[in-house]
């Protein structure tokens, strides 16, 4: 690889190891539970308001 030093190219991996570990972290501990708590949460709403304008199942 042309103009890097060998210093550069040993620190490249390093460097995108800890954002990928950081990126990890952000989807496992953030986002997935934010994501599946608003997927839980319009499903609710739409069964409540399906109930309030079709009414209550019946069997």
């Amino acid at each position: 690889m042309a103009g890097l030093s060998q210093t550069t190219l040993t620190t490249i991996p390093e460097m995108s190891k800890g954002r990928e570990r950081a990126a990890f972290l952000f989807l496992a501990v953030v986002l997935a539970p934010v994501l599946m708590t608003a997927a839980v949460g319009g499903y609710g709403f739409l069964l409540w308001m399906s109930q309030i304008l079709l009414g209550p199942p019946s069997f």
